[in-house]
């Protein structure tokens, strides 16, 4: 930690009671941002801002402070100019009164342009203040604006906090900045390790910081435990020939949850291995927060690893407490596993009458029975000789939520259901279906690998879109409790990779038949909800958003797969050398085209011999576009629709579309509507329009 030798250097440290290890990160995060923002505020610069942070304690650390404020410069708007002074100049009360407010004379008020008229301005200079005077209220300031999802009072103040605040270290260079927060004064004061270096400790410089807490068995630097703990893990599972089972989520969590870190080997009875691997991992990570150990083929070993908050010299003791806990943990895992495995997944299905899905959609019977039936017919469509197959693994793909495991584990649920029919000899694809039913469970997860999974995931996720949209429950600005933007994103994701050629309208019709309840509106609603979801997605691929917008308009026609194609070719297309030829041809097109219904194109009212040319191109090209269109061979129907660009041409430059003539008049329209409606069979090029140039 060194100062910044261009300016001084700021330090401040707040020390509470154990934060959850969640609220951490972000916490610094907001600490950093918001000290960037509020130094901004009060016009002072810095060099760089580093926050670090352990349980017990949010530390900002600030570089290249100025010794004194920027000088600042307000323009305060008052009354227009109308009302502030009279015709010959002088002012009114208005100026009078507003001058005298900010505290300037009526003489030095200006005149301004402001939205659509003229204002009276206030320019108002003030000198800077010394840095070292402004910063107790600036890190009181920054200090209340910390929030978190969840927060407390303590005493009898009404300040609010994530945890009770013991003490706060703020310095200047060597010197304390003073203030006070809920009765707290500042101090050059901090603690150590809560056991190992209890007692109040002076800390005279900046720089040294970071040493002295290590002294006292604190390693402030949250990237340092998390390499400490890394490799410690790492060294460890080596010894015993094995790899930590990766777990980028438990890191950070134990990163947080201690502030001296210290791993240890440990091992449990070799017998426990018999349960299933999922299992043994979530008690170990979920439960107690222990690293897992694997060999190279992905078995576990009969070893683990904890983080102690505490000294090697205290090894035998943590060892053996870790060892204790863990035997217990797993005698109950294996206690409920051998007892779910006595009651196969088929005599739990009618238990699921008594288990609500939501009081307003019903059971999760209920819900099986629509899974069941949106799954038959997904399979109908696509693979009708495993038909038998996704439908048996709908029927028992909730089963194993009201199992002992499950219950005593939610994040298992699927995973015992695979084990638990394999172990009553289901088909593996029905085993496999049931445990993929949930993929993919977040952004950058796997997809299902099976078409059996696959399907089984859409009718599941397409079923709760449907039902909750029926009932009036969607998700609103950042409220979304049943995870229905994420399931419809998993909905696309798969169509879109897995190449199915489901319609989307199809789709919500057949979960619609299965309810009980519904809306004339419901398709609409669902049609609008998915393309919202589509084109963050498709603009997170890299794809333009006017090409995005030539094409989501289909969404509820076409495949999602292949609108990715469309998407795909259009994007190849605007890289052709015809392509702006085209584009400003078809932009004549729709620049005249009425948006009415009109006659469709009489051939005898043809006249000229372009319109005649033209009109015999399109009835020559029509069907052969429609035919690469059916064959998805979209970039060759863009390069057919294209040759269209000389005929458009020759149209416009021979003949008056507006004719005096009424039928003429709007035959031609007509004939012009047409080549838009073709073109509309690919895309919606008015979107593209604005890349039109020449």
């Amino acid at each position: 930690m060194t100062p910044d030798m261009k300016g001084s250097s700021l330090l401040m440290e707040i020390g509470t009671e154990e934060i959850p290890a969640r609220f951490i990160a972000p916490a610094l995060t907001m600490l950093r941002e918001k000290a960037g923002s509020v130094f901004s505020d009060y016009s002072i610069d810095f060099s760089d801002a580093q926050t670090y942070g352990t349980p017990r304690r949010l530390v900002l650390l600030m570089n290249g402070l100025p010794p004194m404020q920027k000088d600042i410069v307000k323009e305060l708007y008052g009354p227009p100019q109308r009302a502030a002074f009279d015709k010959d100049g002088n002012p009114s009360k208005a100026a009078l009164g507003f001058a005298a407010a900010v505290g300037v004379e009526v003489s030095s008020l200006q005149i301004r342009k402001k939205d659509k008229g003229e204002y009276v301005v206030a320019i108002i200079q003030q000198k800077g203040i010394a840095v070292k005077e402004l910063l107790p209220e600036i890190l009181q300031k920054i200090i209340l604006l910390l929030h978190f999802p969840k927060s407390m009072r303590w005493g009898n103040g009404s300040f609010r906090f994530v945890r009770p605040i013991h003490w706060i270290l703020a310095l200047c260079d060597r010197e304390v900045i003073p203030f006070e927060l809920d009765g707290i004064k500042s101090a050059n004061l901090t603690k150590g390790h809560r056991f190992l270096s209890p007692g109040v400790f002076i800390v005279r410089e900046i720089p040294t910081y970071l040493h002295l807490m290590e002294n006292n068995y604190v390693i402030v630097d949250q990237a340092m435990r998390k390499k400490i703990i890394a490799e410690g893990v790492a060294k460890l599972s080596s010894s015993v020939g094995g790899l930590p089972v990766k777990d980028e989520e438990l890191l950070d969590a134990v990163t947080y949850l201690t502030e001296y870190p210290v791993p240890f080997l440990c091992e449990f009875p070799h017998d426990y291995l018999r349960l299933p691997r999922e299992l043994l991992i979530t008690v170990m990570r979920d439960h107690q927060k222990f690293f897992a150990v694997e060999d190279e083929q992905g078995r576990l070993k009969n070893h683990f690893i904890v983080v102690s908050n505490t000294k090697a010299e205290n090894a035998e003791t943590v060892r053996a407490g870790a060892e204790r806990v863990i035997k217990a943990r797993f005698e109950d895992a294996r206690f409920y596993y051998e007892e779910d495995l006595k009651t196969p997944l088929h005599s739990r299905i009618e238990d699921l009458k008594r288990v609500t899905f939501h009081d307003r959609i019903g059971s999760l019977f209920d819900k099986t029975e629509k899974v069941v039936k949106l799954a038959s017919f997904l399979a109908e469509r696509l693979l009708p000789e495993s038909k038998h197959l996704i439908e048996r693994a709908a029927l028992l793909g909730k089963t194993d939520l009201i199992s002992g495991v499950v219950s005593e584990f939610p994040e298992l649920q699927g995973l015992m259901g695979r084990y638990y029919a394999l172990n009553d000899g289901e088909d593996r694809a029905v085993a496999e279906a049931i445990v993929e039913q949930y993929l993919p469970s977040h952004s950058g997860d796997r997809l299902p690998a099976t078409v059996e999974g696959s399907l089984l995931s859409l009718a599941d996720k397409i079923d709760s879109i449907v039902s909750f949209f029926a009932v009036g429950i969607t998700p609103t600005g950042s409220e979304d409790p049943f995870a229905l933007r994420r399931q419809a994103l998993a909905v696309i994701a798969i169509l879109m990779e897995k190449r199915y050629p489901l319609i989307l309208k199809e789709l919500f019709s057949a979960a619609e038949q299965n309810l009980k309840e519904t809306r004339p509106t419901l398709a609409d609603e669902l049609l609008q909800f998915f393309l919202q979801r589509i084109e963050p997605l498709l603009t997170s691929q890299n794809f333009e958003t006017d090409v995005i917008q030539s094409i989501v308009y289909l969404i509820g026609d076409l495949p999602p797969a292949e609108i990715k194609e469309r998407l795909l070719a259009i994007s190849q297309f605007t890289a052709d050398t015809e392509y702006n030829a085209f584009l400003l041809a078809i932009k004549r097109v729709n620049n005249i085209i009425p948006d009415q219904e009109i006659p469709p194109v009489n051939e005898n009212l043809l006249i000229e011999i372009p319109e005649r040319n033209l009109y015999h191109d399109i009835l020559t090209l029509k069907p052969i576009v429609q035919g690469m269109l059916r064959d998805k061979r979209y970039h060759d129907a863009l390069k057919l629709l294209s040759a269209l660009t000389g005929p458009i041409n020759g149209f416009f430059d021979a003949v008056l579309v507006m004719d005096k003539r009424e039928e003429v008049k709007l035959n031609r329209l007509a004939l012009l509507k047409e080549i838009w409606k073709s073109a509309l069979t690919i895309a919606d090029f008015s979107k593209l329009l604005e890349r039109a140039h020449g």
